[in-house]
C-alpha cells in the first residue's frame, strides 16, 4: 500500500468519527429542547386506551343517596360549603291529594332534576289506564311543598307520589290493574332516568282482598217502606212536596237525597217501583210506594239519621194514608226498630275496630 492510500484511508477514519460525533451532538441538544418544551415524557396514549377498566360496585337504585362516611382523624375536614337546596322529604304527609296508605297502593316516582309538565301528564295518564281510581301528588322543588296533581298539573316536580285505591264497591285491586300500574312505572321511569319504588305484588294483593272481603261483611243499607192501600197509589207531585218540605232534594238519579252541613247524603228515598223519579216527569207519576234507605257505611251520625229515618217513615205514612213495613212488607214494630238500631251499633263497632269510622273520607272512598 502506497503512502497516498494509508493517507486517504487515515483522512477517511477521521471524517467517520467527526460525523458520528457530531450527530451524537445534536441529538443530545434536540432532547434537551423537547424537555424544555413539553415538560416529562408520557404514557402512550394508545396503550392507555387499551387497559381494561375497574368495574365499580353494583349499587341498587333508590331514592335518597346513602350518608357519606363520617371523616377520621387522619382525615383533612373539607372546606366549609354554602349551604345547599333543602333535601326533599321522603314521603307526602298523609292529607295531600286525599292518599291514605291504609286503602291505597303507593308507589314514589323520582328525578334528579323536576319532572317537566308533560312528563308529569305522562305519567298520569299511565297511571290512569289501569282502570282503578287512582291519586297524585307531587313535591315542588321551587315552593318545598307537596301539592295534588291531577290532569290539569302545570308545575314541576322532583317526586310524584301515586296511589291506587285497593277497595271499593266495584270489588278489590286486581293482579291485571296492579301490573299494569308498575309496568307503564317502569316504562315512564326508564325513559325520564327516574328513580322508582313500586309496592310489592302479593302483599299489595292480599291487602285488597282482605280488605274487600271486611267491607263487604259491613256494606249495609238499611231500608223501610211506605206503601200504599191495596187498590191506591201515591202521585208523585204530592211525594215530592211532601219529600221536599222534609228538605230533600230530588237529584237526576231520580232519587231525592237528604245531605248534611258538608253535602254528604244521609237519607234517600226512591220509587219502589222500577221507574225513578225523574225532575221532568215526577209531577205526571203514581206510585205504590216509597223507599227510605241509609247507607250505612258512608253516614257518619247513623243513630241520629236512623231515627229521622223511623220518624219520617211515621209521618209519611200517616199523611199518605199507607203502611210502614220491612222488606218482606211486614208491620215495622218497636221491637223491630229495636232490632234494626243493634245492628248499625254492630257495624259501627266493627268499622270503627277497623279504623274506617262511618262517613268518614276513609269510609266515603271504599263505599263508592
Amino acid at each position: 500500500m502506497s503512502d497516498l492510500q494509508i493517507s486517504l484511508l487515515g483522512i477517511g477514519v477521521v471524517v467517520v468519527i467527526a460525523v458520528v460525533l457530531y450527530n451524537g451532538y445534536q441529538q443530545r441538544r434536540l432532547r434537551q429542547r423537547l424537555g424544555e418544551a413539553f415538560g416529562e415524557p408520557r404514557e402512550d396514549v394508545l396503550l392507555e386506551q387499551r387497559r381494561e377498566p375497574v368495574p365499580a360496585a353494583r349499587i341498587e337504585p333508590q331514592m335518597d343517596a346513602a350518608p357519606a362516611p363520617a371523616a377520621s382523624a387522619h382525615t383533612p375536614l373539607p372546606a366549609a360549603q354554602p349551604p345547599s337546596a333543602p333535601r326533599e322529604p321522603p314521603d307526602a304527609p298523609p292529607a295531600v291529594a286525599n292518599i291514605d296508605e291504609a286503602i291505597d297502593c303507593v308507589a314514589m316516582l323520582g328525578s334528579d332534576t323536576p319532572l317537566t309538565s308533560a312528563q308529569v301528564a305522562e305519567v298520569l295518564s299511565g297511571v290512569a289506564s289501569c282502570g282503578r281510581s287512582w291519586r297524585a301528588a307531587g313535591f315542588n322543588s321551587g315552593s318545598g311543598r307537596w301539592e295534588e296533581v291531577n290532569r290539569a298539573v302545570t308545575g314541576h316536580y322532583t317526586r310524584l307520589r301515586l296511589a291506587l285505591q285497593m277497595a271499593n264497591r266495584g270489588g278489590p285491586l286486581s293482579a291485571v290493574q296492579l301490573g299494569a300500574f308498575c309496568d307503564a312505572l317502569n316504562t315512564l321511569a326508564t325513559r325520564f332516568s327516574a328513580h322508582v319504588q313500586l309496592p310489592d305484588t302479593d302483599t299489595a294483593l292480599a291487602g285488597a282482598r282482605a280488605l274487600d272481603a271486611f267491607c263487604a261483611d259491613v256494606d249495609v243499607a238499611i231500608g223501610i217502606n211506605v206503601i200504599a192501600a191495596e187498590g191506591e197509589s201515591f202521585s208523585g207531585a204530592r211525594v215530592r212536596a211532601l219529600v221536599e218540605s222534609e228538605g230533600f232534594k230530588l237529584e237526576p238519579d231520580g232519587v231525592f237525597h237528604l245531605e248534611d252541613e258538608r253535602e254528604n247524603t244521609l237519607l234517600q228515598i226512591s220509587n219502589q217501583e222500577a221507574a225513578p223519579f225523574l225532575p221532568e216527569a215526577v209531577s205526571g207519576m203514581t206510585t205504590q210506594g216509597l223507599t227510605i234507605l241509609l247507607d250505612v257505611p258512608r253516614v257518619a251520625d247513623a243513630d241520629r239519621a236512623l231515627q229521622r229515618m223511623f220518624e219520617l217513615g211515621r209521618s209519611l205514612s200517616v199523611t199518605l194514608k199507607g203502611r210502614l213495613v220491612d222488606d218482606n212488607r211486614a208491620v215495622l214494630t218497636t221491637a223491630s226498630m229495636d232490632k234494626i238500631r243493634q245492628q248499625l251499633k254492630d257495624i259501627h263497632a266493627a268499622m270503627n275496630a277497623r279504623d274506617i269510622a262511618p262517613g268518614s273520607p276513609r269510609a266515603l272512598r271504599l263505599f263508592s
